[in-house]
């Protein structure tokens, strides 16, 4: 999200304490939040540091930011952010997703906070301030129709086994059958609008092949 003067607003006063690169694909807008929040405690999968470094050389809006937790696919099982954070979330590193994943679950409001693990196209919710119709343009079409959680959602349920998790599926299978068993009710993606209060039966819908082990 960028640190528009909207969300500077709506932030206010508030104290930021943690910012979160959710993979090595969502990181963008990473130094301008660093900037404006310098003790801010920064959470990243392994690989985004030199990601950065090596983008850094032809974009200098990205920055090199101090990034204080870093899960990797060895320390996933031991790893703590700490204090508070620890207190309010769940957490877990899916290191077989291609984009390095990390899920959230925020304990107090049973939200399941996610990036690109699972899409909920077209973005309605997203668009809905900006006069722009979310279906539009023909790559929208195309990944609206792939990544969506509609029926019995089988593209997305495919894309996601046959290529998502095609590089270590036993791996990527015990990273979301540990995040089930979490009591979310609401889930926010990166990418579609979200659900509130049936979070909990599509994700296991669309990850059901993955929950069971097999398609």
């Amino acid at each position: 999200m960028a640190l528009t003067p909207t969300v500077q607003k709506t932030i206010g006063t508030s104290p930021v304490s943690y910012l979160i690169a959710p993979d090595l694909e969502h990181h963008i807008f990473l130094s301008a939040w660093s900037a404006a929040f310098p003790s801010a405690h920064i959470i990243a999968p392994e690989g985004l540091a030199e990601k950065r470094a090596t983008q850094s050389k032809t974009d200098k809006s990205v920055t090199n930011v101090p990034i204080s937790t870093i899960f990797t696919a060895k320390n996933k099982s031991e790893i703590k952010v700490g204090g508070e954070f620890d207190e309010e979330f769940e957490y877990e590193y899916v290191d077989a997703h291609p984009n390095k994943e990390l899920v959230f679950f925020h304990k107090p409001s049973k939200t399941l906070i996610e990036a690109d693990l699972m899409f909920n196209l077209p973005a309605r919710e997203q668009y809905s301030k900006t006069g722009v119709d979310p279906t539009t343009g023909w790559a929208t079409k195309i990944f609206g129709a792939l990544q969506n959680t509609n029926g019995e959602a089988l593209w997305q349920k495919r894309l996601l086994w046959y290529a998502m998790s095609s590089g270590d599926r036993p791996g990527f299978n015990k990273s979301i059958q540990r995040i089930n068993s979490w009591g979310f009710e609401n889930v926010v993606p990166c990418h579609g609008d979200s659900f509130v209060g049936d979070g909990k039966s599509v994700f296991e819908k669309v990850f059901g092949w993955h929950l069971a082990g097999k398609k």
